[in-house]
């Protein structure tokens, strides 16, 4: 578009001096006195001009299309998580078949490529991108975000780490921030106030142990020790017997039975009670699964002490620990899983990676931005609506930091499975948006 400037500025300055030149004519002849020329001086170069911000780059008009949506898709479609990505393109295609919105265009794009997530990126851009989904994990977010700010286009990761969200990144994955205050909140209320957390040495124990601390403070909880460990099963056995270590005696309750002549007085045997009652567990996979039979070899047992965990306990085969019977962890509610492990099932045959799930909700988000704001569908207030979504793993909504707040349940672990003993809730005080 040509904007038009008013002239009449730029025209005042050549009519003033067309008036003093007639002003100066209508007077008589004066003598001109010649001065001397002034010695020369050194006048300093002028100074370079401020250079202006650079201009909002231009993708060309080529690659869009009237009335449809591309959405980038930044995966690990080789190298070692290659068979991740592609399965968390699966569970994006299935969202995309399932919404039924054939305006809707995926472009995957590798980034584990030649250039990497930045280059993985800056390929969706060129090619029309007006929403990026991904990368899975932070430091590709980190390489990919700066492309998607350049061209102000929304990026929503699947990552859990916080850290790399805001500014236009918004992350989906389940901090564990998020999770570790549900379950702390529920075991004080339920009475568990006195926490002890084995966690390990990784930027993961690090997050859980502030959010423990964070929690314990909020909602009046007592921290009794934290015991960080290295993630080998040769390092395990050291801190649980530390833990081990952190009990006292206390009076038995036993009635004391009549004396029996002839036999020798009665000694009530030691009752000890550990300083604390519950232990968050802040590991999942093969080494929960070593860890948890150490804990009752070392007298820790489930009976005396609430286990607690984290998200990373979402795994059904830990219905099979005897030891992890009727503990707690937060996470999405059991069925929405099944529900979605099945569905993928169905249609690729095989299970899905866990975590896929993220990616079939972050296409739906999509969709359901695209209903709610057909005009300016990733605008920031749109993705920031405090009403939220709702996707398979139950409702979420981004906060003002980019990060996801997630509606997680309680969960506890039977023979039988997993039962949410203290359900998700189902909206955030008003009806959530759904594709």
């Amino acid at each position: 578009m040509t904007f038009f400037r008013p002239i009449r500025n730029h025209l005042c300055p050549l009519l003033l001096v067309a008036s003093m030149l007639a002003l100066s004519a209508c007077g008589g002849v004066r003598e001109e006195v010649v001065a001397p020329p002034p010695p020369p001086q050194v006048v300093a170069a002028p100074a370079p001009p401020e250079e202006e911000p650079p201009a909002l780059p231009e993708r060309p008009d080529k690659y869009f299309e009237k009335g449809v949506t591309k959405v980038g898709l930044l995966l690990p479609l080789s190298g070692r998580n290659q068979a991740l990505g592609q399965a968390m393109m699966d569970a994006a295609q299935l969202a995309l078949f399932d919404v039924q919105d054939p305006t809707i265009v995926l472009l995957p794009r590798d980034t584990e490529g030649p250039k990497g997530a930045a280059g993985a990126a800056q390929d969706a851009v060129d090619s029309g991108a007006q929403i990026l989904l991904g990368p899975i994990f932070a430091d590709a977010i980190r390489a990919a975000g700066p492309v998607a700010k350049q061209y102000r286009i929304p990026l929503v990761g699947f990552s859990t780490d916080r850290t790399v969200a805001g500014g236009g990144v918004y992350i989906l994955g389940f901090t564990p921030q998020q999770q570790v205050e549900r379950i702390v909140k529920y075991s004080i209320d339920q009475g568990y106030k006195r926490l002890a957390a084995l966690v390990p040495e990784s930027a993961y124990g690090t997050m859980v142990t502030e959010a423990l601390r964070n929690a314990a403070s909020q909602y009046g909880g007592t921290i009794v020790a934290i015991e960080p460990f290295q993630e080998t099963e040769e390092a395990l056995a050291p801190p649980v017997q530390r833990l081990a270590a952190r009990k006292v005696q206390v009076p038995s309750t036993e009635p004391v039975p009549p004396p029996v002549p002839g036999a020798p007085p009665y000694v009530p045997q030691p009752v000890f009670e550990y300083q604390f009652d519950a232990l968050l567990i802040a590991t999942g996979g093969g080494l929960l699964k070593t860890l948890a039979p150490m804990l009752p070899y070392y007298d820790i047992e489930p009976d005396k002490v609430k286990f607690l965990g984290t998200g990373l306990w979402d795994d059904a085969s830990l219905k099979n620990e005897p030891a992890l019977a009727g503990a707690f962890y937060a996470g999405p509610p059991p069925e929405t899983g099944i529900t979605f492990s099945n569905h993928y099932g169905r249609v690729y045959g095989g299970t899905a990676p866990r975590v896929s799930s993220i990616a079939y909700d972050a296409v739906a988000l999509v969709a359901a931005l695209k209903k709610m704001h057909p005009d300016r569908p990733f605008t920031a207030s749109a993705l920031t609506d405090a009403k939220g979504f709702a996707g398979i793993d139950g409702v979420f909504r981004f906060n003002r930091e980019g990060v996801a707040e997630r509606g997680l349940a309680v969960i506890q672990i039977t023979p039988s499975g997993m039962t949410a003993v203290d359900p998700a809730p189902q909206e955030f005080g008003a009806p959530v948006a759904r594709p």
